[in-house]
């Protein structure tokens, strides 16, 4: 079995417990049992738990580069290829939702600095990447003001996500256009900031 099988069996099996029992409850051991296999060929995976939690966002930022590959998107508005990449990234993470929230919650707990760190390295990495699919092009000083602008939608639509019970999640693409929309009309309001959101 090749590694990237492996990897992606493993992070099957550890969603697939969480749904049952919770995120905190999963057991690598119990993960190793479910496939068959040894923790030390879990440990040539993943030094720890928490990898598993960006193997499974990895996926989602996998799937919104693919729908930055599709055909068409450069005829879409900055706002719309924003929408429809973070949509996908989101969309990609729903089979899983619950075990998401509660690896989300995880991370903020009070004695899991570390965690809250590598969390914020995480978002960083996704948001250049979203930047990436969109074609977007600013340089600094705007760079600078987009990314932050970029990271508080996301993490404002990721958050809202987690509780939208709605068909599609209409709620939550309803509430990032009307974000998207607020950046844009502030980015009119500042002189030579062509490249908002």
């Amino acid at each position: 079995m090749s590694d990237t099988i492996l990897r992606e069996r493993i992070v099957d099996a550890a969603l697939l417990l969480a749904e049952h029992r919770g995120w905190e409850a999963v057991r690598l051991h119990d993960v190793a049992t479910e496939l068959g296999i040894t923790l030390e060929q879990i440990r040539g995976e993943f030094r720890e738990k928490e990898e598993i939690v960006d193997a499974w966002f990895d996926r989602a930022d996998r799937a919104m580069l693919e729908a930055g590959a599709a055909p068409g998107l450069a005829s879409l508005t900055p706002r719309e290829r924003i929408v429809l990449l973070l949509m996908t990234w989101l969309a990609a993470l729903h089979v899983h939702r619950r075990p998401t929230r509660q690896m989300i919650v995880n991370k903020l707990e009070f004695g899991h600095v570390h965690y809250q760190f590598i969390g914020l390295l995480r978002v960083s990495r996704t948001v250049q990447w979203l930047r990436e699919a969109a074609h977007r092009d600013a340089v600094l000083p705007w760079r600078a003001l987009e990314e932050t602008a970029l990271t508080a939608i996301y993490l404002t639509t990721f958050a809202y996500w987690m509780q939208d019970d709605s068909t599609d999640s209409a709620r939550t693409r309803e509430l990032l256009n009307g974000l998207l929309r607020r950046a844009e009309r502030f980015a009119r309001l500042v002189p030579g900031f062509r490249h908002a959101a």
